[in-house]
């Protein structure tokens, strides 16, 4: 999962510094951040749409890894937002791997989609 993220980040060749990671699931933001960080880049993190959104005020990261299962407002949603109001690439990550919910991601305005083991 990690290096299919890498790989697609590597194959963008887009100058990709500061990652904001959308997850809700602790082991997933604590994995993928520890990853990350060891690999030079800088990682927000973020529990939800709300997490999101403050963190994106605070600091507007150059690529957003986000979940489609989130608490409260899901990914779809956000990714649609994101993508009307900035330019930063999105890549889906989740575990929802159906073709039909790759498709209707790659429409919303993901860049990408990967799926979680």
């Amino acid at each position: 999962m990690v290096l299919d993220v890498v790989l697609f980040l590597a194959w963008e060749s887009v100058n990709v510094s500061r990652l904001l990671i959308v997850d809700d699931d602790v082991e997933v933001l604590a994995l993928l951040k520890k990853f990350f960080v060891q690999h030079a880049y800088e990682v927000d993190v973020a529990a939800d749409g709300e997490a999101m959104w403050a963190a994106i005020a605070q600091q507007r990261p150059d690529t957003i890894i986000l979940d489609l299962m989130l608490p409260g407002e899901g990914g779809l949603s956000l990714c649609q937002k994101v993508r009307a109001q900035f330019g930063i690439p999105i890549i889906m990550l989740t575990a929802m791997g159906e073709l039909s919910d790759r498709i209707v991601g790659l429409e919303l305005g993901a860049d990408d989609y990967l799926t979680k083991p």
